[in-house]
């Protein structure tokens, strides 16, 4: 229990007007002097209004004015928090580029990070998360990403998990091992541009493999394997980047089949695969013999938390711990331990279903405001299919990203790919949608 009123809170005595008000203005003007920032708890109503000796509902009403102001935010059971101000709340910007994550309904990732690392350093001698850690993870590391990634890949041995800091490290760190300059790869018509940047430093050739619906077409795939012989095959099952296209079970299989047959390794780049609420089955599940997944925390719990689980063919794994080793030595130790943590008490789950279920707020809000943008119930992104006149669109506010982030060497076509999550709020969402509306008529 606090002994005496917090500095903010000593300020209302200064202050003229209604006692609610005189708490608004007081947090109010904490936050914009620096003395209060975004994820600090303030105390609870009942606590406020016994140290100032005023009501409850005085300060409930207080609490209230200051959330309409967009200050603070509540979650039931953790607490009261300074809301985080965004560039958007200022400038009225709205970015519809950065694929992130949204906030989770119902949490405050602020607290839950504050609880967790008050936790582990409670626990655990400073010294040894600031020291050099194995390469590969911990034991205990690579069995919670095991735990994970049961949903889309089933019971795997944590020996062949390693952990990397970030899907994109991880995904260089492939390309090093598996090809070598000269070679060639396979890819999406529209693929994620670190894949394709990072295939151009390494002189490795990218071949472009059309797409429809559900993604990969199995009849091109088949034939630019057979003319190609490419050293890989990689792409993103679900809600692919950008398309939101999702390969359904007869397509995975279909895939599978087409590259084991002609022995091509996959590298399953599976960054939103647990964002379904039923997750279909990771292509590494149908042939784990010759797929190497890849799934990021940054998109599913937060781009904070940069952390990728590689689950690797058996027999694979010190081999591209090796690689991965020359790249980036180890993932960050505490982020490391903050995400295991959070997998075995089973807060994890619980963000990854906040972001479901926000994810699946702000896709119905996209489907009402642009129904020809294609993408899946808990998809982070559309796509919209044609271009846009993107100087209009810079002119009232909008950050874009057009097919041409994504083209894959020789590939055509046009669209944009909307991205739901980056808007702090649902409101500033539904402007930029209705903006982007107006442009794409």
């Amino acid at each position: 229990m606090i002994a005496t009123p917090p500095a903010w809170l000593r300020r209302i005595a200064a202050l003229e007007g209604p006692a609610y008000r005189r708490i608004a203005q007081a947090l109010e003007t904490a936050v914009a002097e620096g003395e209060l920032q975004a994820g600090d708890q303030i105390p609870a109503q009942r606590e406020v209004a016994r140290l100032v000796g005023i009501d409850f509902t005085t300060v409930t009403r207080a609490y209230a004015l200051a959330r309409e102001r967009g200050l603070i935010e509540g979650t039931a059971g953790r607490g009261t928090f300074i809301r985080s101000r965004t560039n958007e709340d200022e400038a009225g910007l709205v970015d519809l580029s950065m694929n992130l994550p949204p906030p989770p309904a119902g949490l405050n990732l602020a607290a839950l990070l504050r609880e967790t690392t008050g936790a582990i350093l409670a626990r655990t001698d400073p010294a040894t998360l600031m020291a050099y850690h194995p390469g590969a993870g911990s034991l205990a590391q690579r069995s919670a990403g095991a735990t994970w990634l049961a949903q889309a890949l089933g019971e795997i041995d944590p020996a062949r998990m390693v952990v990397a800091s970030g899907a994109q490290t991880a995904l260089s760190a492939l390309l090093d091992h598996l090809t070598a300059p000269g070679d060639m790869i396979l890819a999406e018509t529209f693929a994620y541009p670190g894949l394709l940047a990072t295939a151009a430093r390494r002189g490795v050739a990218v071949v472009a493999c059309p797409m429809d619906a559900e993604g990969l077409a199995p009849e091109a795939l088949e034939r630019l394997i057979a003319q190609h012989r490419p050293r890989l095959l990689c792409c993103t099952p679900t809600f692919q980047n950008p398309t939101a296209a999702t390969m359904g079970l007869a397509r995975r299989q279909a895939v599978v089949e087409i590259a084991r047959t002609a022995g091509v390794t996959i590298i399953e780049d599976d960054a939103y695969g647990l964002l379904p609420a039923a997750p279909p089955p990771a292509l590494a599940s149908l042939w784990p013999e010759g797929v190497f997944h890849v799934a990021t925390t940054a998109k599913t719990l937060s781009p904070g938390l940069r952390l990728a689980y590689v689950a690797c063919p058996p027999g694979k794994a010190e081999g591209f711990a090796a690689a991965l080793h020359t790249i980036a030595q180890m993932p960050a130790p505490l982020m490391a331990a903050v995400v295991t943590n959070w997998i075995r008490e089973g807060v994890a789950a619980e963000v990854l279903a906040g972001v479901r279920e926000e994810a699946v707020a702000r896709r119905t809000l996209a489907a009402e405001l642009l129904p020809t943008a294609v993408g899946g119930p808990e998809s982070l992104h559309v796509w919209l299919p044609g271009a846009v006149n993107s100087p209009a669109a810079r002119e009232r506010g909008l950050a874009l990203v057009g097919a041409e982030a994504f083209r894959a060497p020789g590939a055509v076509g046009e669209g944009l790919r909307i991205s739901l999550g980056a808007a702090g709020k649902r409101g500033t969402l539904v402007r930029g949608l209705k903006a982007l509306a107006t442009l794409s008529a």
